[in-house]
């Protein structure tokens, strides 16, 4: 699966499951990636969007961590440098977590929310 459809599929999760815990419906994408024209990006950056930012935020706290944040890798990816330098600068008020899988993010998101996946 392409990190898109990953990303595709924890959301379907996160639809699916909020029924039983409504934090799940609060969790959101950030759209920075992605092709998109010249005239699109310029628009976006001018309404705010960052590059570095991460793909997936938990805007819940739990204990310590105001959030958390979920990047979304596929294959043999890393984080890029931008990616590296917002987790340094934003710090450690957010759990932070590399996916490789949707089925990665679920057992995070379900680790840092203290709840069951219903995966298994």
């Amino acid at each position: 699966m392409t990190e898109s459809e990953q990303q595709i599929a924890f959301f379907n999760w996160c639809r699916v499951m909020s029924g039983s815990d409504a934090r799940l419906g609060t969790i959101f994408a950030v759209p920075n990636g992605g092709y998109r024209s010249k005239a699109t990006g310029g628009r976006m950056k001018s309404e705010g969007l960052k590059a570095g930012v991460w793909d997936i935020f938990i805007p819940v706290q739990m204990g310590q961590h105001c959030g958390m944040w979920i990047e979304m890798k596929a294959g043999k990816n890393k984080l890029t440098s931008g990616q590296i330098a917002f987790r340094e600068s934003v710090g450690d008020a957010y759990l932070w977590f590399v996916a490789y899988s949707w089925d990665e993010a679920v057992e995070a998101t379900c680790r840092y929310l203290g709840i069951a996946s219903g995966i298994n």
